[in-house]
């Protein structure tokens, strides 16, 4: 399995605390001894993702609950299979419900758009990237999905790599001086410049930067970039690429490309709990 993110446990509490808050109403109605068990399934395909997620919600509202996994982390799984089996305190089961799927179906989203995006390039020597365009308070999170579904990930915040964006360039007067900075303040670290065309590229080339984004190209500029790049730095395609246009893109000849609606357009994944009669 892949390395958990260290905050799970933070975004399993916060979830539990917003969703049950004083108590659950409805399910002291159930007897408190009452035993149950019942299942998931997903009633559309897709990778599945959160189970980690989900097992710590279970075992925050009810330590007595037990799951039984049916399917694997990062399986492709198709519609209409049960892929867990769940035994616990009837109340429990259903305190736990909502907030358990809610982490399946949102995790199961994004690696089962990863997924399909990192297909489509399959064959090339193009990784998928994420970004940081994710649902606030779950960045790892949807970052560890992505890795799930087959993707790789950026950097995971502002904290941990330099991309100088054109309000960088703007501020710092220039791309040679953003980057001057850059190996001032940072010394070792890899620096990533976004350019808007060729012009840019030639600057951030000359300045040494190790990665450029290229910010909105077409195909002839892509494979302008790639040629004048001529492999001094990596290269990085973003903005706006649809799945249609992913293929032309990678077949230019970049290292990456960044695509935000592998966390940001996601629709969840259609997820049921069912107890058994």
């Amino acid at each position: 399995m892949l390395p958990l993110p260290k905050d799970l446990d933070k975004q399993v509490d916060r979830a539990i605390e917003e969703d049950l808050g004083d108590g659950d109403l409805t399910a002291a109605l159930i007897p408190a001894d009452r035993q149950a068990q019942g299942y998931i399934l997903t009633r559309e395909a897709a990778v599945l993702c959160g189970t980690p997620w989900a097992e710590a919600v279970f075992s925050r509202i009810d330590p007595q609950i037990r799951v039984e996994w049916l399917a694997r982390e990062g399986q492709q799984l198709a519609a209409d299979t049960r892929f867990a089996r769940l035994y616990g305190p009837a109340r429990s089961l259903l305190t736990a419900e909502r907030t358990a799927l809610n982490f399946l179906q949102t995790l199961s989203a994004t690696a089962t758009e990863t997924a399909r995006y990192v297909a489509l390039v399959a064959g090339s020597n193009t990784r998928i990237l994420d970004t940081r365009k994710t649902l606030p308070g779950l960045r790892t999170a949807q970052k560890y999905a992505v890795r799930c579904g087959g993707g790789h990930n950026h950097r995971v915040g502002l904290f941990d790599g330099i991309l100088i964006k054109e309000n960088h360039i703007a501020a710092c007067g220039g791309i040679g001086a953003a980057v001057a900075e850059a190996r001032r303040h940072h010394p070792g670290v890899a620096v990533e410049v976004e350019v808007e065309d060729l012009s840019e590229l030639d600057a951030a080339l000359t300045a040494g930067a190790d990665i450029l984004m290229l910010d909105n190209f077409d195909l002839p500029g892509l494979r302008e970039a790639v040629k004048i790049n001529a492999g001094r730095a990596k290269l990085e395609a973003s903005g706006g690429l649809t799945e249609e246009a992913l293929r032309g893109v990678a077949d230019t000849g970049v290292d990456f490309i960044s695509v935000g609606a592998l966390t940001k357009h996601i629709r969840a994944i259609d997820l049921s709990m069912r107890l058994d009669p």
